[in-house]
Order: C-alpha cells, then sequence, then structure tokens
C-alpha cells in the first residue's frame, strides 16, 4: 500500500510539473507574440473622465492568452500609436509624439511591460474577461479576440511624465 501511494504522489509531482512547464511555455510565446504589438485599437465610448474604453484586439493561438495580453496592448496602443474614432467617439493621438521612443527608452519599457508589470495598474478589462461571440474569430491557426477595456489614461499620462518618458502638456512644444 505504501508503494501504491509513493508512486501516486511521484507520478502526480511529475504531471504536475509537465503542467508548470506547458504553462510557462505557452506564457513565453504569448510574450513573444505581445512584443511583435500585433493588435488593433477601435474606439468604443468615451470612459469615465481621464480614461478610454476601446476595443482591442489581439492575435494568439489561444484565445485565453489574446484575451490576457488585450491589457498590455492597450495600454501599448495608448502610449505608441493612438486610435481613430467613429461616428460618436472621437480618436485620440498617441501620448509618445517620438516614435523611436520604445527602443530608446527600452530600460523603462521592458519592465513596465513585463507579465503583471506597471502596465496593469492603468487597465482593466471591462467585461471581466468575457467576450462576445462575434468578437472571436479563428484567423488561420490563430485567434483575433475583441476585448474591451479601459485604459486610465490621465494616470498612465502623469506617470510617464514623472518618469521623464513623455513631456507634460504643460511644458510646450
Amino acid at each position: 500500500m505504501k508503494n501504491i501511494l509513493s508512486r501516486t504522489v511521484l507520478l502526480f509531482a511529475i504531471i504536475l510539473g509537465f503542467s508548470q512547464i506547458a504553462n510557462a511555455q505557452a506564457r513565453k510565446k504569448a510574450e513573444r507574440d505581445t512584443q511583435e504589438w500585433r493588435y488593433e485599437i477601435e474606439a468604443v465610448q468615451t470612459g469615465t473622465q481621464g480614461s478610454y474604453l476601446i476595443k482591442v484586439w489581439s492575435y494568439s493561438k489561444k484565445p485565453d492568452v489574446a484575451i490576457e495580453q488585450a491589457k498590455k496592448n492597450a495600454v501599448h496602443g495608448i502610449i505608441f500609436k493612438g486610435f481613430t474614432g467613429k461616428a460618436t467617439v472621437s480618436g485620440q493621438k498617441a501620448l509618445a509624439s517620438n516614435v523611436n521612443l520604445e527602443v530608446e527608452k527600452e530600460d523603462f519599457f521592458a519592465p513596465f511591460f513585463e507579465d503583471g508589470g506597471k502596465y496593469m495598474k492603468f487597465v482593466s478589462t471591462s467585461t471581466d474577461g468575457a467576450v462576445a461571440a462575434e468578437d472571436r474569430m479563428k484567423i488561420g491557426k490563430e485567434y483575433k479576440v475583441g476585448v474591451i477595456v479601459s485604459v486610465n489614461v490621465s494616470a498612465l499620462r502623469k506617470d510617464l511624465e514623472d518618469a521623464g518618458i513623455i513631456k507634460s502638456l504643460a511644458s510646450g512644444f
């Protein structure tokens, strides 16, 4: 009986170890996908004062990974790309006017955009991770998933200004 129990525990430990390795590999793959910054942003509606409510379309082989990466993509998009508006919602320019800023300030942005990094302070999903059926599309071997997120742009701008990454609006041109 002891022998069976110890073998069961050993087998469980091995399975758990392989599961953790597979999850780590999936996170690394998602991180590589995200570093390519393949996403699209569209205006949804005007958010509360100082925030944008946007839909971020992210790409990944696993839809749950695309949902999680949407937060990171949203903050990246607000800083570096901006987005176009639609009939009732105006578009917004990127916070950064320097197109090379991400490379020039890599020592700031690399840890900022790590999983669980500082970017998380400025973004939240507005649907608690639920995605409408029409917002999940299979394209070839990967999924394109649309997630509605809220980005606290005022706090993000202030943080980037305080860190010396972007100039404040009051500093002039």
